[in-house]
């Protein structure tokens, strides 16, 4: 049985999207170019990437010509969510609260991002923060 396809990101997958994310519609020849000297990856590397993209709902493509052109379908704010889903599911049991407090806890917090998160949980609305208490119920 091969196994289960997952529907996160692997690094070579985040290049392309955060790539396709600030172009917008690429051939991989385009894409190829545009990636940074010290980073290169092969025509062919690309291409098959793409086409796991593809295959996971990341990505569309349309033929013009003798070229495929291939677009993000999942803008960049959904799949980071995604993202973070998954990994409050998989390490802290969906719960926000440990990974907050996972957060806090580490010592690289700076002084500037607990302030910011303490604003942003001090302006959530009323109905967030509702939603969050009885989630944790």
């Amino acid at each position: 049985m091969p196994p289960k396809r997952s529907i996160t990101l692997t690094e070579a997958e985040l290049r392309l999207m955060k790539l396709l994310w600030a172009r917008g519609e690429s051939a991989v020849a385009e894409l190829v170019r545009a990636l940074p000297e010290e980073m290169p990856l092969a025509y062919t590397t690309i291409l098959t990437t793409i086409r796991i993209l593809e295959q996971k709902g990341y990505v569309e493509h349309r033929q013009e010509g003798r070229a495929f052109l291939y677009s993000p379908c999942v803008a960049e704010h959904e799949a980071s969510r995604s993202e973070v889903r998954h990994v409050l599911k998989r390490f802290f049991g969906n719960s926000r609260e440990q990974l907050l407090l996972s957060l806090l806890g580490d010592e690289e917090i700076t002084p500037d991002e607990l302030r910011r998160l303490k604003q942003a949980i001090a302006q959530a609305p009323d109905d967030v923060l509702k939603g969050a208490a009885e989630d944790e119920q």
